[in-house]
């Protein structure tokens, strides 16, 4: 039943993308008498002032202990009837963070820059904090980076999420959201980019590689990959990361979470990712798990995989916006060294407006599992597709024996309104977009074999398969958009 609930709300979101632009977008002047917070000129949590109803006398009381800046509190529970607050300030990040460091949530956090907590050094983020990345591009862009050998704790709460969003957005300290801005505001910032010493399949059996997204004079730090698959980079915990995806360098943007050879020992649980430039997440390589993510809006690919990344990922929703490409891109291995990731209980909202808005591309050797995928909303002629002979190749190796653990695997879709004739399989192209490959999957066809893992389902029908979207209700999402998790 909840995924029904979720379907319907996300219809409505799907209408509230389309009827918003990157030049003003709805009037949003009640969309914080849902928030859980007192706001907007509010007299109450979500009760009161211009925009909300009146309040019940109970409703404003302040709680001093919720983690809520709510009541008559001045700051997250102090001030007012509480403890006074300690004095809070906007402190500009402009330098390397050089020792271990902890950044508080009474404090508003602007990175101006590129900057690197060092290797030995650990930085530690207070539930609730909010960093604001100042605006720019090329050598400029505002980012933030965990090299390897360098460690992040950043753990918020649903009640309290770590914030990182642009200096443009109007969210102050003690709240989830801001108001002027919306999921059509990209590349306002860079993002967050962490980095290990896990293995990874680079061209040329490199042992390590300059990640995507940093210029290459920052090679000291952004470099990735090495031989310890327990790597530890630290804890990301209930994690929001909005508006980025500023511009390097032609072609060359910044996702919202790059993760490169990040190792098992890292912790990722609870990502939000709001409208970025390019992709939502991206996974280089590495062996750290992922559960609970989130990507709305992204210019890009919401979820991508390269590089014989080898974790689990699961438990994912994916909203697709007006300009987003595929739900997912996966790439395999570039040199001899192989990996199969999992990702499981996923799911996925097309719409109509995203002309490249596709299902699912797996490309350049995929090797791995996708399995429990739930998808809905996607317009006629989308598709999930084998971009080539290799990875069509990796289909067959599994094909022929579905009890190994190989190749390239699937399991248990159900398409809203569609079956297994989204599953197609594509040939190598030249430049001038001539197939020089003939199709290997032949009788039975790819498309004839989906229908294994494939069920289409009606209009309103209750899935069995997709993601516990319950897991989101924290989100920036769920309020700003009303999906009801």
């Amino acid at each position: 039943m909840k995924r029904i609930v979720f379907a319907m709300m996300a219809f409505a979101t799907l209408t509230f993308v389309s009827c918003s632009d990157d030049d003003g977008g709805p009037d949003t002047s009640s969309e914080t008498c849902s928030d859980g917070i007192q706001n907007n000129g509010e007299t109450g949590i979500d009760c009161g002032g211009p925009n909300c109803n009146a309040c019940e006398d109970s409703v404003g009381d302040p709680t001093c202990s919720d983690g809520v800046k709510n009541g008559d509190e001045t700051g997250i529970d102090c001030g007012g009837s509480c403890e006074a607050c300690a004095e809070s300030s906007e402190v500009t990040v402009s330098d390397n963070v050089t020792e271990d460091t902890t950044w508080t949530a009474d404090n508003m956090y602007f990175l101006d820059g590129r900057i690197f907590v060092e290797p030995g050094a650990t930085l530690t983020i207070e539930a609730g904090t909010i960093i604001k990345g100042n605006p720019g591009t090329g050598a400029n862009a505002s980012v933030l980076v965990i090299p390897a050998g360098a460690n992040i704790e950043a753990i918020g709460t649903a009640e309290a999420p770590i914030i990182f969003t642009s200096s443009t957005d109007d969210i102050a300290i003690g709240q989830t959201s801001g108001s002027n801005l919306d999921e059509n505001n990209r590349g306002e910032w860079g993002g967050l980019i962490i980095l290990g010493n896990a293995p990874v399949s680079l061209d040329g059996d490199a042992p390590q590689a300059q990640i995507e997204g940093l210029p290459t004079e920052d090679n000291n730090f952004g470099l990735y990959g090495g031989d310890d698959p327990t790597d530890d980079s630290g804890t990301l915990k209930y994690i929001s990361i909005r508006h980025g995806g500023a511009l390097i360098g032609e072609g060359n943007e910044i996702n919202g979470l790059t993760l490169g050879a990040v190792g098992s020992g890292t912790e990722v649980d609870h990502i939000e990712v709001v409208a970025n430039v390019d992709d939502g997440i991206e996974f280089f390589g590495g062996t750290v798990n992922a559960t609970n993510l989130f990507v709305w809006a992204q210019g890009d690919d919401a979820i991508d995989i390269d590089q014989a990344y080898s974790g689990t990922i699961d438990n994912v929703v994916i909203v697709q916006g007006g300009v987003s490409d595929h739900a997912l891109e996966i790439d395999g291995p570039e040199g001899s060294l192989e990996g199969r990731f999992t990702l499981t209980n996923v799911t996925m909202f097309g719409n109509d407006a995203a002309e490249d808005g596709e299902y699912a591309d797996y490309r350049s050797n995929a090797m791995g599992m996708t399995s429990n995928v739930y998808a809905v909303g996607f317009p006629a002629g989308k598709d999930v597709e084998l971009d080539n002979n290799a990875v069509a190749q990796n289909f067959l190796d599994w094909d022929a024996d579905r009890t190994m653990e190989v190749g390239l695997a699937f399991d248990a879709w159900e398409i809203e309104g569609f079956g297994n004739e989204i599953f197609v399989e594509g040939v190598a192209k030249d430049d001038n977009d001539v197939e020089i490959e003939d199709q290997i999957i032949l009788d039975p066809t790819f498309t004839e074999r989906a229908a294994d893992w494939t069920t289409m389902i009606e209009a309103g029908a209750t899935a069995s398969v997709g993601a516990d979207v319950s897991a989101f209700a924290w989100t920036y999402a769920n309020v700003k958009a009303s999906l009801g998790f």
